[in-house]
């Protein structure tokens, strides 16, 4: 294996080609399988290799859809973009349990975004802070040729803040700003408005302040802007008696404190929570990665990893909730290009940044239900395996009829990957 100089200078045929002399050679048809996820339609597949650098294929993952979410008394069918077994599964079964029951209720908090602009100055704090709150005005000023349009579609700056953070790291100082960007995410406008509130910040201040501007960057941590999901009804429609439904609230209340207090459930607990964000985000073209950093950074914010959800019984009542910070958008970037995003977005009746957060609360909080439901009833496997049964099948080229007879023989019996093994093996025998 050798290193190569100018690869993204390359074709895409003469990418691939060295890829697979280099580090395919022992497999077979290795570049057959890389062109084969290739698009036909030669247009559509070069929108695909220009979203990022050194493309060589598409990789695809299922875009699924969870049907009957009634959110706020509109019913919904979700798109859900995941590989994963179960989940789709589990969150249309919640949308299912709750549909009866009023639905899903949200709350948009608040929609501020964050960014800084991080700097050193070794003088006097009074000094700094004296010059900033003289020269305020001229950092929106010099910024409006980028915040107009912004402005009218009703968004824009809120406030530009100087923090002292040199208790923290010697000389260290920045400005935290806060943004509307409307139906936007917002990336790029933010991080133009922080480039050019540094280059303001260096000339509005004394050239002796020696000021250094280190970085300007968006902050993916968006404490304020905040969603809120909610399910509600007696306790005794929670199950088909009264003891069984007073059990189950007691066994599911118990096991979302557990989450609060113990990292390691918390962790996984909150992991079932962003099968249902991750899949509606990556299915309307946002930043998944940005919102997961954001929301695992908000569930640490009281000093220790806890649950993103929480639950109440109160006077006969069962209340099931999330409050989970989620910046995304219906404008700009993926939503604007990719096909399948449009196809999600007009399923999703075309919705504002704040309706889409609401829809995304609300499809996290119907997979952590579905999840926990199991767990403190029948058990996470039995459900699960049963889901996954068809990628075992798979990894043994199971026929359809070998399918047909796994589906029906384990309709009755656990669906283990070494049980599935017996049964075909059983069935080819």
């Amino acid at each position: 294996m050798t290193k190569i100089s100018g690869f993204s200078k390359l074709s895409k045929d003469e990418k691939i080609n060295w890829v697979c002399e280099q580090y395919l050679k022992d497999t077979p048809y290795a570049k057959d399988i890389i062109e084969q996820y290739w698009n036909s339609d030669e247009k559509l597949q070069k929108l695909h290799d220009e979203f990022a650098e050194n493309t060589i294929s598409n990789y695809y993952l299922p875009f699924g859809v969870a049907p009957n979410f009634t959110i706020d008394g509109k019913v919904y069918c979700i798109p859900m973009v995941i590989e994963e077994s179960s989940v789709i599964a589990a969150a249309s079964k919640a949308a299912k349990f709750w549909d009866d029951k009023g639905g899903f209720k949200t709350e948009v908090v608040s929609m501020t975004k964050v960014g800084q602009v991080h700097f050193t100055f070794k003088g006097e704090y009074d000094d700094l802070k004296y010059h900033f709150e003289q020269n305020l005005q001229q950092f929106f000023d010099d910024a409006k040729s980028i915040t107009t349009n912004m402005e009218k579609r009703g968004g824009g700056i809120k406030n530009i803040e100087l923090v002292d953070k040199t208790q923290q790291l010697d000389n260290y100082y920045q400005l935290h700003c806060t943004f509307d960007t409307a139906d936007a995410m917002g990336a790029n406008f933010i991080n133009s408005c922080l480039e050019q509130f540094g280059k303001t910040l260096e000339k509005v201040m004394p050239t002796e302040f020696n000021i250094e501007v280190i970085m300007c960057i968006l902050s993916n941590y968006v404490p304020d802007c905040l969603v809120r999901a909610e399910v509600s009804c007696p306790v005794r429609n929670l199950a088909d008696n009264e003891k069984d439904a007073l059990n189950f609230a007691k066994r599911f209340k118990y096991a979302v404190e557990i989450a609060n207090v113990e990292p390691f459930r918390a962790v996984t607990h909150n992991k079932g929570i962003m099968n249902g964000i991750d899949a509606v985000v990556l299915a309307t073209g946002n930043d998944f990665r940005a919102v997961e950093a954001g929301v695992h950074a908000y569930a640490a914010k009281e000093g220790h990893y806890k649950s993103l959800t929480h639950v109440e019984v109160k006077d006969e009542i069962f209340r099931f909730w999330i409050k989970v910070p989620i910046a995304v958008g219906t404008v700009g970037g993926l939503t604007a290009l990719h096909p399948l995003v449009k196809i999600a977005l007009k399923m999703l009746d075309n919705p504002s940044a704040e309706t889409l957060m609401r829809i995304i609360a609300v499809a996290g909080l119907a997979q952590n239900f579905g999840a926990v439901h199991s767990l403190v009833t029948t058990g996470i496997q039995k459900g699960h395996m049963k889901m996954h049964l068809l990628n075992i099948l798979n990894q043994f080229d199971a026929t359809n009829q070998e399918k047909e007879q796994a589906i029906e023989y384990f309709k009755t019996h656990t669906a283990t990957h070494n049980h599935v093994v017996e049964f075909i093996k059983s069935v080819r025998s």
